[in-house]
């Protein structure tokens, strides 16, 4: 029998799973040995070829985004159609995980030990408005090779731009854009065939490592965000589909599960990228210029998982501590945490420094991180699935109105 790649990677999540576990029980001194030259190089050298392709396939798909929007007007209506739906969603998503957190009280079992919080030490993010002066770059080579996505993809809608502008006089240019792009969604197949054997040492290391207790520790918080992921999957997304895209939310998610199947294992959005694009454009009918533009900026900027986790992380450490939050508090919350999922893109463990500034907002303890920070693995797996099945329904639901206006507009000429 022959599997699809998609079996085949549901498959190495399991057996990765399976096998991690089983050795963190039963065999841990062989786990030691095994992990460092079986495992974690299995991880490592599929995250390490996927992570080659992704600044140079977020630069070539913006650039012929933006070129093949043509119009500034239409490149501006996507623009604003994309960060409203992106804005909105992470609004809901916290939401949705203050909501859940309140009605199951994961923070009020009895005998949670705060003092693993104690050597928790959080990085400072910086401003949201120091980030969005530093969106143009000084130097676009500076920002590709540090990887610095806001900056490449406003340094990409510049070069589409003035593409679309010069015309005729940079037409080779751009088919060797094109090209470029081929090239690029070629590698991903290639490197999509060593996905099985990556997800295997991926899990395998981090289950491996924390054992059980990565699956029982703080287990009702555990379940609180798993939820509450589930439900804004459905609800959120399989409305968007439903509602705006005129599609089956089950077609939706069933060809889209290849690319949360690598986000779930990379727990990266950007790693995870060069799939999302390919699945979105080849399986769900989404067109390439939406694709190429929306995207990527959703894995800039859209962060509905993270905003779950820190929903339901808040009120969480609230009740470990015993703190009330206030209504006013609630609504800083939520504020807070939008903005700040613009304002922090790109940062590394952006998730645990987005929390640290929601915590700091409303003055609960910071060190509370250090309660959650076991198990947050296993979560920034299932949140990074969520995130990236945003940015898919997004473009879905842009391509799918854009596809309506473009069908009137001819009508009305006919």
């Amino acid at each position: 029998m022959k599997f699809n790649l998609t079996t085949k990677i549901i498959t190495a999540l399991i057996l990765g799973a399976v096998v991690g576990l089983i050795l963190n029980i039963f065999a841990k001194d062989l786990f030691d040995i095994l992990d460092p030259y079986l495992f974690t190089p299995l991880g490592k050298i599929f995250l390490n070829l996927i992570s080659m392709l992704v600044v140079p396939i977020v630069f070539l798909s913006i650039v012929l985004g933006s070129a093949g929007l043509g119009d500034p007007k239409k490149l501006g209506r996507i623009g604003l159609k994309t960060i409203v739906y992106f804005l909105l969603t992470t609004c809901i998503a916290i939401v949705i995980g203050l909501t859940l957190a309140y009605i199951i009280d994961p923070g009020m079992v009895e005998g949670i030990d705060t003092s693993q919080s104690e050597g928790f030490k959080t990085e400072e993010a910086p401003p949201v408005g120091e980030t969005l002066m530093n969106i143009i770059p000084k130097n676009p080579l500076t920002a590709m090779t540090e990887g610095n996505m806001l900056q490449i993809i406003a340094f990409a809608i510049f070069i589409g731009f003035g593409l679309t502008a010069l015309g005729e006089k940079t037409k080779g240019i751009l088919k060797l854009v094109e090209q470029g792009n081929d090239l690029m969604m070629y590698l991903v197949t290639l490197v999509m065939k060593f996905a099985p054997y990556g997800t295997f040492g991926l899990i395998a290391s981090a289950i491996g490592s924390q054992g059980s207790s990565a699956l029982k520790a703080m287990w009702l918080y555990f379940v609180v965000v798993l939820a509450a992921l589930l439900v804004h999957a459905f609800i959120t997304y399989g409305g968007t589909i439903l509602l705006l895209a005129k599609k089956n939310p089950i077609w939706f998610f069933k060809n889209f599960s290849p690319a949360m199947s690598v986000g779930f294992s990379t727990s990266s959005s950007n790693a995870t990228l060069p799939i999302s694009m390919d699945v979105a454009q080849q399986r769900l009918g989404v067109s390439k210029p939406v694709s190429s533009f929306v995207q990527p900026l959703g894995a800039t900027i859209n962060m509905d998982g993270t905003a779950i986790m820190q929903g339901v992380a808040t009120v969480f450490i609230s009740q470990v501590y015993n703190v009330d939050l206030s209504m006013e508090q609630l609504i800083t919350v939520v504020l807070t945490a939008v903005l700040a999922s613009i304002g922090t893109a790109g940062v590394p463990g952006v998730g645990l420094i987005l929390l640290a500034m929601v915590l700091s907002s409303v003055n609960l303890p910071v060190e509370g991180i250090g309660l959650i920070l076991g198990i947050d693995r296993l979560l920034d797996m299932a949140r990074t699935s969520i995130n990236i099945s945003g940015d898919a329904a997004c473009a879905l639901f842009v391509s799918e109105s854009e596809k309506k206006r473009t069908i009137k507009i001819q009508r009305g000429e006919s």
